[in-house]
């Protein structure tokens, strides 16, 4: 068995690792690369693999980072089986489906640009016909079980805790050897989520490291400073804009609004979730309740239902979208893309940023290149839609809502592992990644290695 590193090797988007077992070849994620308009024209370049030779892809989660480009493999040639945990299937359908709506339109958009400087028209990266090609070759699979995905290779999905349907995942053949992906791995004690399985073999470990050289703060904290931030929104009449993922983020920020909805006095805000998917997936959500905690379940039989509170408004349509700016304030609008580089937060930012009672609120992690992170490192100036933006409101990075394990939940998890694998840390930037592989180094005496483009290591 090897592995060859084909993503997200010193960055935190583009999740893609090939397993080859003898002539078989399985990939583990196919993730969309994201950032600046440079780092994303990355997607179209050809894989470092043939398509047509893989044999079986396993999906982690449903985030775009790990299924981004999945649609596009599939278009250049791949033909066989899809395997992800039910809920991430069902999380894939909207994200794909979503993610080639948009490259439709921005493609329609940009060759109109094209065209009147003279240049020849593009194609998307890939349709919404393309998706639906991929999606149908989805098999979902509960968690715990095993599966022979392809001859002498078995396949087990462990809860990784991340978002729902989030999976480690576990490759190896009977009586040899054994490969552990950790996904993405989230911290204990996230609303809603159980918390991450614990492995106890492996014979390599691929290892996120997003967090590998922070710690988070405590989840009380965090919760209060929510509570202050609301507060001070009330008191000078300003929106909260919260830029959040679709998945995972916009469902712990509604769980909390329930938990607090009386001490926080969230009747007296107008809450809108503001996306064209996010209905289906709070539909995915309440399908798929038996993988809540016990907490979750408790809250949904003697509080407000956090997916439906009585003062949400879920907004579809463009109209509802824009409908939401004639609030000047007492608004919480949550919204994506969760790293402000697309979507229509973007909007919502044009609107707001520039009043002084507004309060923008960061809950998850914002890549290099991309707006949010543009923002939470402090610019004074951002530009939207072609105009210059002064910005006059409040910034709040929030890092106790992260839906990854920082440094000390990572080496937790680690440390369940009976033997001290040697580990390839992954999905992190360089930074994060030496702090995280120096700690590991110290705690437990293993082999640590980073990724990196196109290494190839036996497991």
């Amino acid at each position: 068995m090897q592995v060859q590193f084909c993503g997200a090797n010193g960055e935190v988007t583009g999740s893609s690792h090939l397993l080859r077992v003898g002539e078989r070849q399985i990939l583990i994620d196919c993730g969309m690369i994201q950032g600046d308009e440079e780092t994303e024209r990355r997607n179209a370049e050809p894989f470092p693999f043939d398509p047509q030779r893989i044999d079986a892809l396993v999906l982690s989660h449903a985030h775009i980072d790990h299924i981004g480009r999945v649609p596009l493999l599939v278009k250049r040639g791949f033909r066989g089986p899809i395997y992800a945990q039910a809920a991430t299937a069902d999380l894939s359908r909207i994200m794909l489906e979503d993610a080639a709506s948009i490259a439709e339109s921005d493609i329609v958009r940009d060759n109109l640009k094209r065209l009147q400087q003279g240049l020849k028209p593009q194609q998307p990266l890939y349709t919404r016909a393309d998706a639906q090609a991929a999606l149908e070759r989805l098999h979902p699979l509960p968690y715990d079980s095993e599966l022979e995905i392809v001859p002498g290779v078995l396949l087990r999905l462990r809860d990784a805790g991340h978002i729902l349907g989030s999976a480690v995942v576990e490759i190896w053949q009977p009586g040899g050897r054994k490969l552990v992906f950790s996904g993405d791995i989230g911290p204990r004690g996230t609303p809603i989520l159980r918390d991450p399985a614990r492995i106890d073999h492996a014979d390599i470990v691929l290892m996120e490291s997003t967090y590998g050289n922070r710690l988070h703060r405590s989840r009380s904290d965090t919760v209060a400073e929510l509570g202050r931030i609301f507060a001070a929104a009330l008191n000078t009449g300003g929106n909260v804009v919260i830029p959040a993922f679709a998945v995972g983020r916009s469902q712990e920020l509604l769980y909390w609004m329930a938990e607090h909805h009386d001490d926080w006095n969230m009747d007296r805000f107008q809450i809108f979730l503001d996306s064209p998917m996010a209905g289906k997936v709070l539909e995915v959500y309440e399908r798929h309740e038996d993988l809540f905690d016990e907490d979750a379940r408790a809250l949904w039989a003697h509080r407000p239902n956090p997916l439906r509170l009585p003062n949400l408004r879920v907004t579809v349509s463009v109209a509802e979208s824009q409908a939401i700016n004639q609030h000047p304030g007492g608004a919480v609008i949550i919204a994506g893309s969760g790293m402000c580089n697309g979507g229509r937060i973007r909007h919502h930012l044009r609107q707001n940023l520039g009043r002084h009672n507004a309060h923008i609120l960061f809950v998850g992690y914002q890549a290099q290149g991309t707006l949010g992170r543009l923002l939470v490192d402090g610019v004074k100036r951002v530009k939207l839609f072609g105009d210059w933006i002064d910005v006059h409101a409040h910034r709040h990075t929030v890092g106790g809502l992260s839906a990854h394990a920082d440094q000390a939940g990572l080496l937790d998890w680690y440390g369940h592992i009976g033997a001290r694998a040697p580990v390839y840390l992954v999905h992190g930037e360089d930074i994060a990644r030496e702090a995280l592989a120096d700690k590991l180094r110290e705690r437990f005496r293993c082999r640590v290695e980073l990724s990196q483009p196109g290494m190839t290591v036996p497991v």
